[in-house]
């Protein structure tokens, strides 16, 4: 007789590293850009950036064991939570804005990472921890990289690096497009 288990999981990555409950979240699609009016949230009282994107990864799987396989099925989608993010009307541009929607972006990138590597995967009866290792690698990877990009284009001051970031990760989407 089939031993049959079945899993499910629901986990949420805030880019901005803190503990809060799920908000309802814009799921990243291609043909949706993100406008000021998307930035839902009260800007902090001694904030010094000029805008702040909330974006993260959350998953979802059913797992089920025949015969020591593990078939898996699963859901990766990349949020932007407009009640977490916030600007500064009187200092951003549409050059911020693109670098917000960078983010976001970015983001999308590492759920799909993150999709590629389940699909890739071969997994255990210990199925929850496994996902779960993956998710945690992922999203410091994630965590890393958002840095190295905010870094990089000194959180769009620079201009020039910017719009070198902004093709970098349009091409880097359209090649892991499945």
């Amino acid at each position: 007789m089939d031993k049959v288990i079945s899993i499910g999981c629901l986990l949420f990555f805030c880019f901005l590293g803190c503990a809060q409950e799920i908000e309802e979240g814009v799921l990243w699609n291609s043909g949706k850009r993100l406008t000021w009016s998307d930035f839902r949230g009260k800007v902090p009282p001694a904030a010094v950036p000029a805008a702040t994107t909330a974006s993260g990864i959350s998953y979802k799987y059913s797992a089920n064991l025949i015969h020591h396989e593990v078939d898996l099925d699963f859901e990766v989608s990349a949020f932007f939570y407009p009640n977490e993010s916030w600007y500064k009307p009187e200092i951003c541009d549409d050059l911020i804005l693109s670098h917000e929607q960078l983010h976001f972006d970015i983001s999308e990138l590492f759920a799909r990472k993150m999709r590629d590597k389940l699909r890739r995967t071969s997994f255990s009866d210990n199925v929850k921890a496994e996902i779960r290792k993956i998710y945690k690698e992922i999203l410091k990877e994630l965590e890393d990289f958002q840095d190295f990009y905010d870094w990089e284009t000194s959180f769009s001051r620079n201009a020039e690096k910017q719009l070198e970031w902004n093709k970098k990760i349009k091409e880097a989407l359209q090649e892991s497009e499945f």
